[in-house]
C-alpha cells in the first residue's frame, strides 16, 4: 500500500506514553518547614481571615488538605505571602492539632458532629431573663456541650432589669456554674447599654482566655460583645413581639481580641443544639464526685434508670452533702439530650 505517507517511518509517529510506564505520583507531601503559624478568626466563602502576630492575613485552603474542615480558632500553618499586605493571599497547608473542640450535631438522632469552634477554653452561655423568655433546656444543652468539650462553662444572664435572676439560677446551684447577671444602664428597661460593673465582671472572667459566646437570637449577645470590644460594631437585633424570638444579626462566627488580653468568639444566634454525638458515659466523667459510682452500673446504663448504681453511691454519702442535688442536675442535663422533660 502506497500513498502520501510512504516517506514516514515509525520514529515520525507520536506515541502517548503509557501511564503504567510513567513515574507514579508520590503520596508524600512537602514538610513546609518554613510555614508561618496563625489563628483563624473568621471564615467566609472559602476565604480564611487569620491573625499572625499583629498582622491580619487572608488565606485559602491548599488542595492537599482535601475536605478537612477549618474553623474559627484553628491554629494553621501557612505559606506564600503572609505579610498581610492588601490583595495578597496565603495558603493554609496544615491544621495544627486541636486542644479542644466545641461541636454540635444537626439533631439528637444525628451522631455526625459539626465543629463550631476549635481551641476554646470557656463556653459563655448568654440568656435573657425576659424578652425573650429564658429557656432552661437550651442552657442545659449548652452545658452538656461545654462539659463534653472540656470547656469551662459560664452563665451570663441579661436583662435583669426586666425580671429577677434568683429563680432561674436555682437550676444551676448544684452544678457550681459561675454566673454574671447584667442589666441595662441608666435604669431604662430594654436599653441597649449595659451597666459597667457587670461588664467589668464578665471581662475579668474572660481575661487571658479564649471564650465562645452561645445564645438565642435577641438575648443581648451582640450588645455584650460591643461592650467588651468597643470597636467590634456587632449589629444588635430586636425581639419579635409576636413570636418572642430574636432576629439573627450575626451570620458567621468571628474571633475578636479583648482589650487587655484574651479572645471572645461571637457566634450566630442558635435555636437548637443537637447532642446526638454525646456519649453519656463520657459525659459523666466530668462529674468527679459521681463518676466513680458508675462502676457498678449495668452494661449500657444511661445513668437515669432504676438500676443505675449512682443512686446507691449518693445514698451512701460518697458524693458529699450535695450529692443528691448534683445527681438530679446531672440527670436533667442527660435528659436534655433526648427531649425528656421529666423533673
Amino acid at each position: 500500500m502506497s500513498g502520501r505517507y510512504d516517506h514516514l517511518d515509525e520514529s515520525d509517529v507520536p506515541i502517548r506514553a503509557s501511564r503504567r510506564g510513567s513515574r507514579p505520583r508520590t503520596k508524600e507531601r512537602p514538610a513546609h518547614t518554613d510555614a508561618v503559624l496563625g489563628v483563624v478568626t473568621t471564615v467566609d466563602r472559602g476565604r480564611y481571615t487569620t491573625r499572625v502576630g499583629d498582622e491580619v492575613v487572608m488565606a485559602m485552603r491548599a488542595r492537599e488538605l482535601g475536605r478537612s474542615r477549618i474553623v474559627v480558632g484553628d491554629r494553621v500553618a501557612m505559606v506564600g505571602d503572609t505579610t498581610g499586605t492588601a490583595d495578597t493571599l496565603a495558603r493554609i497547608v496544615r491544621v495544627e492539632e486541636r486542644r479542644t473542640v466545641l461541636r454540635r450535631s444537626a439533631d439528637d438522632s444525628d451522631t455526625v458532629e459539626r465543629v463550631i469552634v476549635a481551641n476554646a477554653e470557656q463556653l459563655v452561655v448568654v440568656t435573657a431573663l425576659a424578652d425573650p423568655e429564658p429557656r432552661a433546656r437550651m442552657v442545659d444543652r449548652c452545658l452538656v456541650a461545654a462539659y463534653d468539650a472540656g470547656l469551662r462553662p459560664l452563665l451570663v444572664l441579661t436583662k435583669a432589669d426586666l425580671a429577677p435572676a434568683e429563680d432561674f439560677l436555682r437550676h444551676y446551684t448544684a452544678l457550681d456554674v459561675p454566673h454574671v447577671v447584667t442589666r441595662s444602664a441608666g435604669g431604662q428597661p430594654g436599653a441597649p447599654l449595659l451597666d459597667r460593673d457587670s461588664v467589668q465582671r464578665v471581662r475579668e472572667l474572660l481575661a487571658d482566655r479564649t471564650s465562645v459566646l452561645i445564645g438565642h437570637s435577641g438575648v443581648g449577645k451582640s450588645t455584650l460583645v460591643n461592650a467588651l470590644v468597643p470597636d467590634a460594631s456587632r449589629a444588635v437585633g430586636a425581639v419579635n413581639a409576636v413570636t418572642g424570638r430574636g432576629r439573627h444579626t450575626s451570620s458567621a462566627a468571628i474571633a475578636l481580641e479583648l482589650p487587655g488580653g484574651g479572645w471572645v468568639v461571637d457566634t450566630p444566634g442558635v435555636r437548637s443544639f443537637g447532642l446526638g454525638h454525646v456519649d453519656p458515659d463520657t459525659f459523666v466523667e466530668h462529674f468527679d464526685d459521681l463518676a466513680p459510682g458508675t462502676q457498678g452500673c449495668p452494661r449500657g446504663c444511661g445513668h437515669d434508670e432504676p438500676e443505675c448504681a449512682l443512686d446507691d453511691w449518693v445514698d451512701q454519702g460518697r458524693a458529699g452533702e450535695a450529692g443528691r442535688e448534683r445527681l438530679d442536675s446531672l440527670r436533667r442535663l442527660l435528659r436534655s439530650r433526648t427531649g425528656d422533660e421529666r423533673g
